[in-house]
């Protein structure tokens, strides 16, 4: 597994987290989503999502729940809980300050020098 790989992991939970805050979302509607708003840069299948779902769920930071749709189907929706809300922000601090910190030794003063 390269290092791509783990950075990408390591930011799925605090994605899917930002998601959840927006709107209740099922597992398939989070992976295109997420495929959609990261251009393409984080492509996971639904499988390789619901450990992670799991475990926020066992943390008690999101919340999941059935509603139907059509005549036979149902769907599990997940809801990010005020515990997760705050938990969200937290990672969301962490995260950007370890970015800000690696762009600086990385020699990258601001974002119009990401962009070259």
């Amino acid at each position: 597994m390269g290092i791509s790989d783990n950075l990408k992991r390591g930011t799925i939970e605090l994605m899917l987290l930002t998601m959840l805050k927006e709107e209740d979302m099922y597992g398939y509607q989070l992976t295109q989503t997420l495929a959609e708003r990261s251009g393409g840069q984080f492509i996971i299948k639904e499988g390789s999502m619901y450990p992670t779902l799991y475990r926020l769920l066992g943390k008690g930071l999101i919340s999941d729940y059935q509603k139907k749709v059509g005549a036979r189907r149902t769907r599990v929706y997940y809801h990010l809980e005020p515990e997760g809300d705050a938990y969200l922000g937290e990672i969301r601090k962490e995260y950007i300050s370890l970015n800000q910190g690696v762009l600086r030794v990385l020699g990258y003063n601001g974002l119009e020098e990401l962009a070259k």
